[in-house]
Formats: C-alpha cells, structure tokens, sequence
C-alpha cells in the first residue's frame, strides 16, 4: 500500500493512494487520527486495504506534503555509499555519520524546492528514507526491519558552503524548503527486499546518480540498531540513509541546482520524486 499526506482546499490530512485517487482517511480510521503519523503510531495502516475507493479525490486536486510533515525525529546518515565517501575524500569510519533535518527543511512531491539567495553551492542527493512504525530502544539489527513502517524516496538538498562553516553539517542542511520527501509511504510487503532497490537521480533528464541499495556501507539493519542505541525511536521518525556517489558539488566542474531545473529521485517501485528548483 502507498500512502501520502497531502492538504485538499482548506482541509489537511493523509490518505491511501490508490490509482491516480487518494482515498481521504483522515479521522476515518479512527477518531482523532487525522496525520499519517498518527496512524502509523495506532497501527491502522493495515486496516486501510480494503477501504472503498468511493471517496477518492483526484491525485491532480491535491498538493502532496512531505510524507511524514511532523516527524520528531529526521536523523540522516552521511557517507554510506562507497563511491560517494571516496569523492569526498573522507576517511572510513566504523560508525556511521549521523546529522540531523529539521521538518520545515523538507516540501513534498511536484513543490518547488527553494534554492536559498545565500548561497550559490545548492546541492542534489538521492536518498532512500525508512519511517519507523513502533517505538524502540537498543533494537537488535536482527529483528530491525520490523520496526520499519515503509519506505520513500528523499533528496537531502544541500547548501555545500554552508555546510561546511564548520565540522557540523546542520546549517548547510536545514534551509527552508531546501529538500524533499516523496511522493508516498510505500509499505515493507509491497518494497520487499530493499537491497534489490536502483536509486538514480537525474537532473534536467541526466542522469547524475545511479547505484543500488545493495551497496550501503551500513545496511539499514544496522542504521536502526545504532540509531536506537542512543535515542528512542518513535512511530513516524525518519531515518534517510545516505547518498551515492555522482554529487554535483564533486563534479569537475561541479554541478549546482538553478531556478527552473528539474530533480526527479527514482527508487524503483518505491517512486520517482520530482520538484523544480526556485529561487528563494
């Protein structure tokens, strides 16, 4: 199943995507459960499979938001794939590199992403997002993918000089609108093995990005494990695990984003994410 958070006129809420409808389930499932994360807490994602289609509001009549637009937590993992720690010319390391989003530093699916005026160095990267469904602490990577509520694709944008002021990356990572998350909240049993996942990002039609989940340096298993060891996760956190190689900041020359360009992130049967860039 596949759903999205979404605002329809004046309402807000989160529905089952079925088609090119959204079933509207905002407070349906259950009074008072009107987010995405709310139902994903409840556990009532399961209960939505067999609601009629009678009510479907057509796809082009919403604006998709972030997957998750609430999230407490969007912890996101630096330098996982091999190609890509090789071009920043980063050491290895034996745990894996952690910082952190904030929810308003993301837009949803087909929403502008905002290239801030402060900066020049606006950067892509493709990025596969695990949405955890239960809380946990100390979780073994043995039973971690049962703590996964799905799957969606992410575009962890990024404002490279700012990111580099210091040793932290948060500054460079937390620009309004600045990445997105999207389209859909793809359920484990339709993703199935996540390592057999493509994840390509194209640019304007060009493909910049193109490796494959199987080539994590730190598998999602493990990502769950180490993150639970030192804070609780909670249904609807956000765990982004990491980029490929290909960044337009290593090109030669390098590659930034520009008002009107397009970025669509393709992660197979979890979805192809698309924004244009404007200027902020």
């Amino acid at each position: 199943m596949r759903f999205v958070s979404f605002e329809h006129r004046v309402h807000q809420g989160f529905g089952l995507l079925r088609d090119d409808g959204v079933i509207d389930l905002t407070g349906r499932l259950s009074p008072g459960v009107v987010t995405l994360k709310q139902a994903i807490a409840a556990n009532l994602l399961a209960t939505a499979a067999e609601w009629p289609a009678s009510d479907s509001i057509p796809l082009a009549a919403v604006r998709l938001l972030p997957v998750i637009p609430d999230p407490a937590k969007i912890l996101c993992i630096g330098l996982n794939y091999e190609d890509h720690r090789n071009e920043t010319k980063r050491p290895n390391s034996d745990y894996p590199t952690i910082f952190t989003r904030f929810p308003d530093a993301q837009v949803g699916h087909d929403q502008p992403l905002v290239k801030p005026t402060a900066s020049e160095r606006f950067d892509y990267e493709a990025e596969l997002a695990v949405v955890i469904g239960k809380p946990g602490r100390n979780i073994a990577e043995a039973d971690a993918l049962d703590y996964v509520a799905g799957y969606a694709c992410f575009n962890d944008g990024s404002i490279r000089d700012w990111q580099r002021h210091t040793s932290q990356f948060t500054p460079g990572k937390n620009f309004p609108g600045s990445g997105s998350f999207g389209p859909a909240l793809v359920t484990p049993d339709e993703v199935g093995d996540y390592r057999k996942l493509p994840i390509q990002l194209r640019l304007n039609g060009e493909v910049m990005q193109n490796a494959s989940l199987s080539d994590l340096i730190f598998p999602i298993e493990r990502l769950i494990a180490y993150c639970s060891s030192f804070t609780t996760l909670a249904p609807g956190d956000v765990i982004v695990t990491g980029t490929p190689g290909g960044v337009g900041d290593r090109r030669e020359p390098p590659v930034y984003l520009t008002e009107g360009d397009l970025v669509e992130v393709d992660i197979g049967i979890v979805g192809c994410l698309a924004n244009r860039v404007v200027a902020g």
